[in-house]
């Protein structure tokens, strides 16, 4: 192969629009589906799909799944599986209610709305999903159990005992503070929203053009000047519509009342805000920032991948598969936790029934974001981008009136139609090269 030049590593004449701009044809696909289910759910809903208050609704609703499909990317993509990852949520979910109803106030003597009580329930919450998923991992990777076995068993425990934690009750009201995660009770607010939006774009902005730097450095061919600036635009736009529909949701009155007087305040007369972006979807922007760092640039993430790819090569070019088996495990069940804050919060209380068939959730969000079952491929926005058409699927369905066990079925057939698309993709791509 020969040599070019930095100037010369762009493409003269690229063959479209979508060829200059690198955009992945899949990703395309499953933002048009996303699209298309939108419009046919505002079409019958008579335009209440797609108002600011349910596309609030939708994103809260969605980060605990999505939150979780991140960690399943890495754990599908070693060609593993978890199917515990449901009971696992309920069983932090257990500790952490207990932390604030129980240990803090009549152990430590805190109280419930201490200042140290959400910290010390979020930390114990963490380190009980990271211990336990990192045990998984060694019954994995150091004892040989099949994956599917390990967490089929956890499956059952976890589930049990999160319900012998809590003696089978209800645990509630948790802490205020904790319940900044849940969504409607904790948001930026209008302001710090648009403030995140320009951090978000400036960010953004800064990836593409290090992106740019890199392959002109390492004589990679690069996207032509015209075909950046038209990616920049597209990111920006999409983020700050994104924060101009969340903060479109006004605050009730009433409510907006309440809030004033709590802080000793009078509400000017006619007054109107906006929520704002929900913490919970902050956090779980965060995570998927992280997640795709480790993914792309971090050795964990090449050896993620390298080992999902090959695991006999990935062995025999020194990579330890057993250790890297519990970290995945460990960093899945830290995930579960993170998850377990954002679904109990929202519900202001721990239910036994918390993380019910979320492990089918997840797994199809990973799956249908382009998570081969395979191994080796997969995507942390693409496994965001499955779990919000899942639950727009869902919330579209219960909108219209739909049974549950019909949303079910649909899901399930939605599940197995873009797998049987993913084989059809892989192996057309596959022909060419």
């Amino acid at each position: 192969m020969t040599e070019t030049s930095p100037a010369a590593s762009a493409p003269a004449k690229p063959r479209g629009v979508f060829a200059a701009l690198e955009i992945d044809t899949r990703l395309i696909g499953m933002i048009g589906a996303f699209v298309v289910i939108c419009l046919v759910f505002n079409f019958l809903t008579d335009g209440r799909f797609m108002t600011p208050r349910n596309i609030f609704n939708l994103t809260i609703q969605t980060a605990s799944v999505a939150i979780m499909a991140t960690g399943m990317v890495f754990v599908i993509v070693t060609r593993h599986i978890d199917l515990s990852v449901g009971s696992l949520l309920a069983t932090c979910s257990a500790m952490m209610a207990m932390m604030q109803t129980v240990v803090t106030p009549e152990w430590l003597g805190l109280g419930l709305n201490h200042p140290l009580t959400m910290p010390l329930a979020i930390l114990v919450g963490v380190m009980t999903g990271l211990v336990i998923g990192a045990f998984q991992g060694w019954l994995i990777g150091y004892l040989a159990i099949p994956a599917f076995i390990v967490t089929l068993g956890g499956f059952l425990v976890w589930r049990n005992v999160a319900w012998h934690l809590t003696s089978g009750q209800t645990i509630g009201p948790l802490d205020e503070n904790f319940q900044l995660f849940g969504g409607i009770n904790g948001t930026l607010g209008e302001t710090w929203s648009w403030i995140f939006a320009g951090l978000a774009i400036l960010a953004a902005y800064y990836a593409l053009l290090q992106s740019r730097r890199n392959k002109v450095l390492h004589e990679f061919p690069v996207k032509p000047v015209w075909a950046e600036f038209v990616m920049g635009a597209i990111i920006g736009a999409a983020i700050l519509g994104f924060v101009a529909i969340l903060n479109a949701y006004e605050i009730p009155s009433a409510r907006l009342q309440r809030i004033f007087q709590e802080r000793g305040e009078v509400m000017p007369e006619g007054l109107v805000q906006g929520y704002g972006l929900p913490i919970s979807v902050l956090v779980l922007i965060l995570i998927a920032f992280v997640m795709t760092i480790v993914a792309r640039r971090t050795r964990l993430g090449r050896y993620i991948f390298a080992t999902g790819g090959n695991p006999e090569a990935a062995e025999l070019a020194g990579i330890n598969t057993r250790l890297l088996t519990v970290k995945i495990f460990a960093i899945m069940g830290a995930l579960c936790a993170i998850s377990a804050v954002v679904a109990s919060s929202r519900l202001t209380f721990h239910s036994n029934d918390i993380g019910t068939l979320d492990e089918l959730r997840v797994i199809a969000a990973a799956v249908i974001g382009g998570t081969a079952l395979s191994g080796g491929l997969g995507t942390i926005y693409g496994a965001i981008l499955g779990a919000l058409i899942m639950q727009s699927l869902q919330s579209g369905m219960a909108m219209v009136g739909v049974d549950a066990p019909y949303q079910n079925m649909v899901v399930g057939t939605v599940l197995v139609l873009a797998v049987f698309i993913d084989i059809l993709y892989r192996r057309r791509t596959g022909d060419k090269t």
